[in-house]
């Protein structure tokens, strides 16, 4: 694999590194938001909120628009939702190992 796209993944999975881009990006799942909304249902501070969306629309994983005085954000692929579906199944299967592994450990020392 060239290096060139190994540091691509890295700089996406850099960007996802904080469960609060994480949560904005499960928000735009179904669509565009406006800032406001995205910060209310977060309930984030603006300039706590701006920061994470800078991060993600630098890496190019969100996109803008601006109507009047809102902007709306939106994901720019939504393949990126599937990344993070796939995160949840990993996660799930890893839980339930971890979750056997007790059963059999309590079974075990009764």
């Amino acid at each position: 694999m060239p290096e060139t796209l190994r540091q691509f993944k890295a700089s996406i999975f850099q960007a996802l590194a904080h469960p609060t881009r994480i949560a904005i990006i499960e928000l735009l799942r179904n669509g565009e938001l406006p800032v406001w909304v995205i910060l209310e249902k977060l309930h984030l501070e603006p300039a706590n909120g701006s920061q994470h969306l800078a991060v993600l629309r630098a890496k190019l994983i969100v996109a803008t628009r601006k109507e009047g005085n809102q902007v709306f954000y939106s994901l720019r692929d939504q393949r990126l939702v599937q990344v993070l579906d796939i995160m949840r199944a990993y996660f799930e299967a890893h839980l339930n190992d971890a979750v056997n592994l007790l059963n059999e450990v309590s079974a075990e020392s009764t």
